[in-house]
């Protein structure tokens, strides 16, 4: 019997789904991220498979595939739930400063460290390495941190969207300097950005418009497939294509904001709300189940060996060390004494993994253990579970407590004119 035939990876896939919606409701009672859990069934997959067949297929081609469409519905998740009113500005633009502060300064440490630590390592290469590090993931904060108080969500919704987004954008502007006839320098980055959030904006208000009129029942998957065909011309046109998603997601739940005035009655608002709403649904959905297989396959893919070895452990605590000191520093700075959990919200996932085999070759240093990769997102994602967990036992603790004082209770007596003499 052939291991890998059509009926077995029917249903294969069908469990594979079926433990996910399962680590889900441990990883609500336990802090115990889903995404650990979804790795580790991976590799133990990887050993299933070895004790069947030596002839492993190569599953990098569906890794990366899974990787680009599961960033897609996440930040467009994420998009969908930011409400823009005058109160959350402020939280915004100060999420976003935290986010691109903590990329940078975590990059730069990151790069020393893998250029003093690496052989062959360039100081250009050890930017674009350190930049996948440096990222957060919404893939595995987001559903995390349902449980927090709504600022403190509501934070770690905005900072890991944006550091996805600004991780991305540099990333690609590394890598582009390293071919010069396709370096365009900070001036057309810059310009890029523009032209990128003009597009974004057109395009949004042009398939909201569009969409409000189709009376199919199948037009969701025709709005995410448009979408998804933007995102890919926008990378064939070099452009920032994540931001196109944002900034859809962004009009299409705040449409009141970006309808008013002269435009508004173009606007059917009742139709365009059911499209919201459904589409926030369906985007919930897709993006559990691209996630589901992006990290079991990557659990598939990883030498679990690269991570006994000590310079891969040395390296990579470094690394994981410099994340959360700075970290400290910044939200000490930004927010002020009151910094847990969110201190240790720091998880690296699915852009980490994507980015990285990304690389260009001529970036690519033959000497780097692929295992500081694994290193890192395990160590940081478990750094995450204990934070988690303790600030659920500090909530219950102080629930506890505040139900266990008595509030006495005394009868009112009217004063005297004895009383109001004295």
């Amino acid at each position: 019997m052939e291991i890998l035939s059509s009926y077995n990876i029917i249903i294969a896939a069908s469990l594979i789904i079926i433990l996910s919606f399962l680590f889900n409701g441990v990883s609500k009672r336990t802090n115990i991220p889903s995404v650990l859990m979804l790795i580790v069934l991976g590799v133990g997959l990887q050993y299933l498979l070895g004790s069947f067949t030596d002839d492993i297929p190569n599953f990098f081609p569906f890794l990366e595939v899974l990787g680009i469409v599961g960033l897609i519905m996440i930040v467009l998740e994420a998009a969908l739930e930011l409400e823009l009113k005058k109160d959350k500005l402020v939280p915004i633009l100060k999420s976003m400063l935290i986010a691109l502060v903590g990329l940078l300064v975590s990059a730069w440490v990151a790069a020393l460290i893998l250029y003093n630590f690496i052989p062959e390592m360039s100081m250009q290469s050890a930017w674009i390495y350190a930049t996948p590090l440096s990222i957060l993931s919404s893939a595995i904060i987001i559903p995390s941190v349902a449980g927090l108080r709504k600022s403190k969500k509501e934070f770690h919704i905005y900072e890991s969207t944006f550091s996805d987004i600004l991780g991305i954008m540099m990333f690609y502007f590394l890598t582009g300097k390293l071919d010069p006839a396709e370096d365009s320098g900070f001036i057309g980055f810059t310009g890029n950005l523009l032209i990128t959030i003009v597009i974004s904006l057109v395009a949004s208000y042009l398939i909201i418009l569009i969409f409000q009129k189709i009376k199919s029942q199948v037009k969701l998957f025709l709005l995410i497939a448009v979408l998804l065909l933007l995102y890919g011309l926008g990378k064939k046109m070099h452009l920032s294509s994540l931001i196109i998603i944002l900034i859809f997601g962004l009009v299409i739940a705040n449409m009141k904001l970006f309808f008013g005035g002269r435009i508004s009655k173009y606007l059917h608002y009742e139709k365009a709300h059911h499209i919201y709403h459904e589409l926030h649904t369906i985007t919930a959905e897709t993006a559990f189940v691209v996630r589901t297989f992006f990290f079991v396959i990557f659990g598939l893919t990883i030498v679990v060996t690269s991570l006994f070895s000590l310079d891969v452990a040395i390296i990579s605590s470094l690394i994981i060390l410099s994340i959360y000191a700075i970290r400290f520093v910044i939200l000490r700075i930004f927010l002020g004494p009151d910094i847990i959990p969110q201190l240790f919200v720091a998880p690296r996932g699915l852009i980490t993994v994507l980015l990285f085999y990304a690389i260009p070759a001529e970036a690519t240093v033959a000497t780097f253990e692929p295992g500081i990769l694994l290193f890192v997102i395990i160590g940081t994602s478990l750094i995450m579970t204990a934070a988690m967990i303790y600030d659920k036992q500090r909530a219950s603790k102080n629930v506890k407590i505040a139900n266990s004082r008595k509030v006495g209770a005394t009868t009112w007596k009217a004063p005297t004119a004895q009383d109001m003499s004295e």
